[in-house]
């Protein structure tokens, strides 16, 4: 504890609160005042994709306007660089060194999980594997306080036929993808209302299907697979304003787990067209250089037109919230799952995703460096938080429990890592801190990061039989790019991360997220 103190002595002060404040009692909340909360969260936009952020290329006004009327998060982090333990943190206020689900698990005993046409006839094919019964969601404590609770988007935390749905894990409406692997396309068979499929007007076209062998890629005919009748998104968003038209006399939580701009890239005409014109011509993207999905004409044109659209609605979601009377309390949070992809077509370098981090391969998504974690995030409750604020203050998916814990008047479960941000949100003096960031992921070759301060810790191939675990330190502070690892001059930041790993945290219960040199405690060992 001494050599904590010493690396983190700027941070001292805050963290004497810590105990006493999880001590004292929440405060009462009037129902009559309790905000309505739209959480939206994109799927693997980068942290420089908005314009608020610094993109120049793709234009999102409506987002950009939620955080000039609101509040705009500089060091927002997800816990996890994938989707599936990500989702499952923000639900549960868990760091991954204490989640269930710690990385994407597909539950394959089940038999061929990733054959399209085999999980279009049997539903059991369908999902991830579930989360255990007793788990606590956000959900399931705002609906103990009267929220209704609805879900639109992307699962990915279960399969039908199982406890592990949205529907008996805590919200009162779902409408859209249970499994996570039929997102890879935004032309389905089918979406799920609640626990019943239903059927689209697509043809079955599995994901990552390549041009016929005798298309010519210069030739619009020759994608005509990829863009079919149904389109996802604007089916969601359809179900999304009706499920705030019905709530919008109480209180209302609203969990919109968009799948854009998750690749394939396919998009509304209209917005690719539009950025046919602004960008000009570009090579098409024919899905054959190993990372699949769809082909795309013009891809560039294509991504942008994801983002756009998402943005566009958006838009139309205030406008029915102040068309409704209810905008002014009703707090938006805008963030995402993770960092940007490179596959599918998707070009983080030529775009900036990750604005001024790295977000290519092995900075990006899959990867705990900052491209693939730190994420973009705008809070926006016109009745509560100042306009046009930017705060500093670190912060990450799994706070999102406490700090609404906070702002509804609701206890959290007995195991929750989260910190509220509410007074942050408010104004107020952020007195309780985080002393560390943990990021536990068994993927990639098995990773983790710890945020200490300005100090962020990497180390890899903690589970690779061909390379040896690596050892990085920066300063984010200097480095926010993780380009001078210094790791070999602070000896002392090393142990001091080692012994919180070795406390605040537990062995995975699935066998596919063990790590064994966490597990036997060897994390500072060469």
């Amino acid at each position: 504890m001494r050599l904590r103190t010493i690396i983190f002595s700027g941070i001292a002060l805050a963290l004497l609160f810590v105990s006493s404040c999880k001590n004292e009692p929440k405060p009462e909340t009037s129902v009559d005042l309790r905000p309505n909360i739209i959480y939206i969260l994109a799927d693997d936009l980068g942290y420089g994709e908005l314009g608020a952020y610094g993109q120049e290329l793709i234009e999102t006004p409506n987002i950009d306007a939620l955080a000039r009327s609101g509040m705009l998060f500089t060091q927002h982090y997800s816990s996890a660089p994938v989707c599936a333990p990500a989702r499952y943190m923000l639900m549960t206020g868990q760091h991954s060194g204490h989640a269930h689900i710690r990385g994407n698990e597909e539950w394959r005993e089940r038999g061929a999980v990733w054959d399209y046409i085999a999980m279009a006839k049997d539903s059991v094919l369908e999902g991830q594997r579930p989360m255990p019964e007793t788990t606590v969601t956000l959900p399931m404590k705002l609906k103990e306080i009267g929220y209704a609770t609805g879900m639109v988007g992307k699962w990915g935390l279960g399969a039908p036929h199982t406890h592990s749905i949205p529907t008996k894990m805590g919200f009162d409406y779902f409408y859209g993808y249970n499994c996570q692997r039929q997102a890879h396309t935004y032309y389905p068979l089918h979406l799920y209302e609640n626990e019943n499929r239903v059927h689209l007007n697509n043809d079955t076209v599995p994901p990552h299907t390549g041009l016929a062998a005798d298309a010519d890629p210069l030739d619009a005919n020759s994608y005509a697979n990829f863009n079919l009748n149904d389109y996802t998104p604007a089916l969601m968003f359809e179900a999304l304003t009706s499920f705030v038209e019905e709530q919008k006399s109480e209180p209302f939580f609203l969990y919109w787990a968009t799948p854009i701009p998750h690749v394939a890239i396919q998009a509304p005409r209209n917005w690719v067209d539009y950025y046919r014109k602004k960008f000009g011509e570009e090579e098409p993207y024919l899905a054959d250089n190993g990372f699949g999905y769809f082909p795309h004409q013009y891809p560039h044109a294509g991504y942008a037109a994801m983002i756009s659209y998402l943005d566009e609605n958006v838009g139309k979601l205030v406008a029915q919230l102040k068309e409704a009377g209810i905008y002014e309390n009703t707090l938006i949070v805008f963030t995402s799952d993770n960092g940007p992809s490179y596959a599918g077509g998707a070009d983080p370098a030529w775009f900036k995703s990750a604005g001024s981090l790295e977000g290519g391969f092995g900075r990006g998504k899959g990867f705990v460096y900052e491209g693939g974690i730190r994420v973009p995030m705008i809070a926006s409750w016109p009745q509560k938080i100042k306009a046009g604020t930017v705060t500093d203050h670190i912060s990450a998916h799994y706070d999102v429990m406490a700090t609404l814990a906070d702002i509804c008047g609701f206890e959290v479960p007995d195991i929750n890592d989260g910190i509220s941000f509410a007074p942050t949100l408010l104004g107020e003096d952020q007195k309780e801190v985080h002393e560390f960031l943990l990021w536990e992921f068994p993927e990639y070759g098995g990773q983790v990061a710890m945020r200490m301060g300005d100090w962020k810790l990497i180390r890899q191939n903690l589970k690779s039989e061909e390379n040896d675990p690596t050892v990085e330190l920066y300063n984010l502070k200097t480095d926010p790019r993780e380009q001078q690892n210094v790791a070999e001059t602070h000896p002392e930041v090393l142990q001091a991360a080692a012994e919180i790993f070795a406390s605040e945290r537990t062995e995975a219960s699935i066998e596919k997220f063990k790590v064994p040199i966490l597990d036997q405690g060897l994390l500072n060992e060469e």
